[in-house]
């Protein structure tokens, strides 16, 4: 196990999970892992971050748990930039679900509720636990983690203890401090953090009543969400960076009137899920022959038939590469070579094909006579239909329906109708009569 490894790709941090070593599967506990944290930092995204970590780590089998398709899409873009293919996808519920199982956190439940609150927003998820089956997922970005920080902010500048920052940079950076001091929270009743702007000092006492209102309303929206499910849902299990937070478990307690579990070291949940996922390739791709071994060809273990025609077929070069000839050339090939048989018994069967296979010095020559006429079989033939000679004469009657061909037809010399084409019989283009009568003759004619 300790040729994986597993990541979840957040917002605000990279989180990686690694096996230690000789850990076997029944021992993975949040003891039995290496989780590292990498913060993102502002010039450069979260997938570019993991996908660098990623290539980076020597292991067999990489997994990365994904948030949404457009994560995913941004994940595979970056791997893809860097040749990297030997990693999977996974949803971050399927993640979580797994590590759930293998841990026992949710030993004997079946539908729950996952309450993932992470720096950019709030996820509730009911998912079936044991089939990984969601019922129904809904996430919002009014409360987050750095929204909650943006909270300790404002209240330490409105204290008059922290001068305002003139920038985003300095804004960015007071941040920071007041995430830490939120996470020292967690562990104590009250903190110092010194920064360039100030010391940001907060109780347990002031920082509960600044996030009160946050808390509580995703609390609603988890009620919402749990009830849209229409599943009966048996626990409710906070994952992620603010899960540590002691209010957040006390308030969803009280709103959803059920057990409310969070796990150890609920943030790297999601990537110690995805390690378990990780699964080492089956086996190493075949290689081709040595160059100084010619393999038999075809193998004498190969049954040809049309339908079992390879599309791709390696043909042995000596001491060359195997040539690639794809099956499509193959019957684009076929296809021509067929069409041009059919093109020359046409010929032959109208009479002119000689004339087109018989090619000498003196073709150009040849090309100006006039073929051997047409043999007409046995059918009811109708008479030619020649123009009127009276400019008042009346359209000739419409043909019959009946089959029939032309006669045969005299050898004719070149005219100024006679359109003359490669390899085809002299066109002779008839003669329109007028539409108008021509005009009376002036006076005295």
């Amino acid at each position: 196990m300790n040729s994986v490894l597993g990541a979840s790709v957040g917002a605000s941090a990279l989180r990686i999970a690694r096996p230690q070593p000789g850990t076997t599967a029944d021992q993975l506990r949040p003891i039995g892992f290496d989780v590292t944290s990498t913060p993102v930092a502002a010039q450069t995204t979260s997938a570019e971050l993991a996908a660098d970590s990623i290539t980076a780590a020597m292991v067999d089998a990489v997994a990365v748990a994904y948030r949404n398709d457009q994560q995913a899409r941004g994940l595979r873009a970056a791997l893809a930039r860097r040749q990297f293919t030997n990693y999977e996808l996974v949803p971050e519920t399927i993640a979580a679900c797994e590590f759930l199982k293998t841990s026992g956190d949710v030993a004997g439940l079946r539908t729950i509720a996952l309450y993932d609150l992470g720096a950019s927003g709030l996820t509730v998820t009911v998912v079936d636990v044991v089939t990984g089956e969601v019922f129904h997922s809904e996430r919002t970005s009014d409360i987050s983690g750095d929204y909650l920080d943006s909270l300790i902010r404002e209240q330490q500048i409105a204290s008059g203890r922290i001068t305002h920052p003139h920038d985003q940079a300095g804004l960015a950076a007071l941040d920071a401090v007041c995430r830490q001091a939120k996470e020292q929270l967690t562990g104590t009743t009250a903190v110092a953090v010194p920064s360039e702007h100030g010391l940001v000092l907060i109780s347990q006492e002031n920082f509960e009543a600044l996030i009160m209102l946050a808390v509580e309303s995703s609390a609603r929206l988890a009620r919402d969400a749990i009830m849209r499910a229409e599943q009966p849902v048996q626990a409710v299990v906070v994952l992620g960076g603010c899960a540590r937070i002691p209010l957040v478990a006390k308030v969803l307690g009280r709103w959803l009137g059920m057990p409310v579990l969070v796990p150890p070291e609920p943030e790297s949940v999601v990537a110690r899920g995805a390690a378990m996922l990780a699964r080492p390739s089956r086996g190493a791709l075949p290689t081709p022959a040595d160059a100084g071994q010619a393999a038999a060809w075809p193998p004498a273990d190969m049954a040809w038939s049309p339908d079992s025609m390879p599309t791709e077929i390696l043909v042995p070069m000596g001491d060359r590469s195997p040539a690639l000839i794809r099956g499509r050339e193959l019957s684009l090939a076929g296809a021509g070579f067929g069409a041009l048989v059919v093109v020359i018994a046409v010929a032959v069967g109208l009479g002119w094909g000689q004339h087109v296979l018989q090619e000498d010095a003196t073709s150009k020559v040849a090309a100006t006579t006039t073929p051997p006429p047409l043999q007409p079989h046995p059918t009811t033939v109708l008479p030619p239909v020649t123009a009127p000679e009276s400019t008042n004469a009346t359209m000739p009657p419409t043909a019959t329906t009946e089959e029939w061909e032309p006669a045969a037809a005299a050898p004719t010399t070149q005219g100024p109708n006679t359109i003359q084409l490669p390899f085809l019989p002299p066109i002779v283009m008839p003669t329109i009569p007028p539409l108008l009568p021509p005009p009376p003759p002036p006076p005295g004619h």
